[in-house]
């Protein structure tokens, strides 16, 4: 068992990445570490797929000149070059979400004035609380 967690080390670290990125975003309040847990958990993605696309032995994806001539054809002989565009292109998405969280965490945090998602959740009630209040107070005004 333990040899197979030796050879098999950087999906044991995804893994582990996955896990803690999972418990920070579950237990945090703060919207700041449950962004930074997504990014973890993001990272452990990119580390798995980087790790399941790398087959030790072979080349890049770029073709090889053969001994006698002409060229090395042969997929065996090269790494699929899939999984590193799969974590190029989930690089860029996340970064962009991340971007957009935190600038939705920013605006959150001027009109609210904190951080932690249960009191923004119980200001956002007790301003609906009061808009529904003051409409159905202009509701009786108009109808009387």
């Amino acid at each position: 068992m333990l040899e197979k967690l030796l050879l098999n080390h950087y999906e044991a670290a995804a893994v582990i990445l996955s896990g803690i990125g999972l418990t920070n975003l579950l237990l945090q309040r703060n919207l700041i570490k449950k962004i930074i847990g997504l990014n973890i958990m993001d990272t452990a993605v990119y580390l798995f797929l980087a790790a399941k696309g790398y087959v030790e032995g072979r080349a890049a994806p770029i073709l090889l000149e053969a001994q006698g001539g002409g060229w090395i054809t042969n997929p065996d002989v090269y790494v699929n070059p899939v999984p590193a565009g799969l974590v190029l292109t989930g690089i860029v998405v996340s970064v962009s979400v991340t971007a957009f969280a935190l600038a939705l965490t920013l605006k959150l945090y001027e009109h609210y004035g904190t951080l932690n998602i249960d009191e923004a959740l119980m200001k956002m009630t007790e301003q609906q609380e009061e808009l529904e209040t003051k409409i159905s107070d202009a509701e009786e005004d108009v109808l009387a």
